[in-house]
């Protein structure tokens, strides 16, 4: 509205305090308008402060509440008693807030206080120790100057007798007597006027001592270098300035609360068969490079991905400062609990057989003669390459487990996993070639397992055999048979016609009967890895000789440390 037309000015309600002002509207064609507008401020209650309905804040509330007349309109009774407790609240909350922020920044200045005095107290630690280093080594210094002064007052007393008691040797009485003739002809007295050069001396002497009375009386030997030639000062030698810059950024460290090197840990360092070189530096948790550095001033030239054996790692070990702890891939198995069987339980089982012996005397010959088959054809140039395991029935009806192992002497290990797992030696040898090399190896093997061994003299169908000569042969190995009274069962057979196999059977059949073998055959199987290979259709491929319960399909088993 204009202010010409007499009416009321415009106004967005009706009482209160407000304010008025002039709005300019601008119309098409340059056309202005002024219009008169009033502005009026909403009024807004406050608990807890004397407002227009008067009173307190528990009076005001009472009366806004109460009284509809002096509430902002639109706003119902329980509506405004939500607004009160939610002011309520808020200013609690605020009450609470103050209260935590005080008490957060309490326990932040104690904390400062305590880390204050912890570095206050370190750095007077580290103070009083540099002290009495430097204490201990003045003193050090200073006994060693008093113990080098002492000798060396000790070797000139010395040294002054036996310079008086040297006595005077013809060639010295004849240098004398010759100058005493020099200086008569001279016309010089050899007595008296040799005093005034005498004193001369001295006096040069005395000049060059005092010249010297500062200085060290320890003279240089060898080379001299720049340090040792600025380290004569007055002070000595001085620290360098990389070292002083180090001592600064140490102070600076520990000031601030920095962790400072710790100790050297010793561990305890797990040591297999064989180890890499860079595992070997990760279980001593030492830098890879430093044990390489190391194994080659052993003279090994060696990276970090060789591997070394036990014996060289555990000098590595020691030479670094740790404990070595030897461990086998066959650990594993103490920790399996060994279960104890009951004498009931026990039910007799088949033994188990190792023939043994030296290369082509005839020990698979001999199993294929027992079992009816040729296993002979199956082997490359008729030479067992593997340890086979084949199990017979007699007529008797006794059941037998036959280890056959290779004889040649690249297979030695082989045949000693044979002996250990083997209950009785069949020990082969032929009749026309006596005791070799391997037939020998065979009987340490038996000896070192313990086992009873049977001696089966094998080929006496041939022209040349001679059994006798392989029973004497035996007893220069300790080896003493039933024929020459002794307590080693001796059978002659002939892999080729069969004869004396059922003799050799039978001497088998009772010495299992004279051991009394038994197992349980209801509990988790126990046995040995007779041999294992990598086959390529079908993985790692092991024959496992069972010798306590039964193995069943899906079961779960462990070797060494897989």
């Amino acid at each position: 509205m204009s202010d010409s037309d007499g009416k009321k000015p415009l106004g967005l309600g009706s009482g209160g305090a407000g304010r008025s002002g002039h709005v300019k509207q601008s119309f098409s064609h340059g056309r202005t308008h002024n219009v008169v507008v009033e502005t009026k401020r909403k009024r807004v209650v406050v608990p807890g402060k004397p407002g227009a309905a008067g009173g307190n804040a528990s009076r005001s509330g009472s009366a806004v509440s109460g009284d509809p007349s002096k509430r902002p309109a639109g706003i119902s009774d329980a509506e405004m008693e939500r607004r009160l407790a939610a002011l309520r609240a808020a200013k609690q909350r605020e009450v609470e807030e103050a209260a935590q922020r005080a008490a957060d920044e309490k326990a932040r200045e104690e904390e400062r206080e305590r880390r204050r005095a912890e570095i206050e107290a370190k750095e007077r630690e580290e103070r009083e120790r540099l002290e009495a280093l430097r204490l201990k080594e003045e003193e050090d210094a200073r006994k060693a100057r008093e113990a080098e002064l002492r000798a060396q007052k000790k070797e000139e007393v010395r040294a002054k007798p036996a310079a008086a008691a040297k006595p005077a040797t013809p060639a010295d009485r004849a240098a004398a007597e010759a100058a005493a003739s020099r200086a008569e002809t001279k016309g010089v007295s050899s007595t008296g006027p040799r005093k005034q050069p005498d004193r001369e001396r001295d006096t040069r002497s005395d000049d060059s001592n005092n010249r010297n009375k500062g200085r060290d009386d320890s003279r240089r030997t060898g080379k001299l270098s720049i340090s040792q030639a600025l380290g004569d000062g007055e002070g000595g030698r001085q620290r360098s300035l990389a070292a002083m810059k180090r001592k600064q950024e140490k102070a600076r460290q520990k000031a601030m609360g920095g962790a400072t090197r710790a100790e050297k840990q010793v561990r305890d360092v797990q040591l297999p068969e064989t180890i890499v070189v860079s595992e070997l530096a990760n279980r001593m948790a030492e830098r890879t490079p430093d044990v390489v550095k190391s194994l080659m001033r052993m003279g090994m030239m060696v990276t970090a991905n060789q591997a070394i054996d036990a014996d060289t790692a555990e000098l590595v070990i020691e030479e670094f400062g740790h404990r070595t702890v030897r461990v086998s891939d066959s650990d594993v198995e103490q920790v399996i609990d060994q279960v104890q069987d009951k004498a009931e339980d026990l039910q007799p089982r088949a033994p188990i057989i190792t023939i043994m012996g030296h290369v082509d005397h005839g020990k698979t010959s001999l199993l294929d003669a027992i079992r009816k088959a040729n296993v002979v054809a199956g082997e490359a140039g008729g030479i067992t390459q593997h340890i086979g395991a084949y199990q017979v029935r007699t007529d008797s009806g006794a059941l037998l487990t036959f280890l056959d192992t290779p004889g040649h002497a690249a297979f030695t290990s082989m045949r000693a996993r044979g002996a250990q797992v083997t209950d009785i030696v069949v020990l082969v040898v032929a009749a026309d070639d006596a005791v070799m090399p391997q037939t020998v190896e065979a009987i340490n093997h038996a000896k070192a397992a313990g086992v009873p061994m049977i001696v089966a003299i094998n080929k006496v169908d041939k022209p040349a055999a001679n059994p006798q000569k392989v029973r004497t042969d035996l007893l220069q190995h300790e080896v003493v048979v039933e024929a020459l009274s002794g307590d080693v069962q001796d059978i002659e057979i002939s892999a080729k016609t069969g004869q004396g196999l059922d003799n050799l059977l039978e001497a088998i059949a009772l010495q299992a009967e004279i051991l009394g073998l038994k197992a349980n055959p209801d509990r988790p199987a126990m046995g040995a890895v007779i041999e294992a290979q990598l086959d390529v259709g079908r993985g790692p491929v092991a024959t496992v000789l069972v010798q306590n319960g039964t193995l069943k399909r899906g079961d779960i088993f462990v070797v060494g440390e897989q």
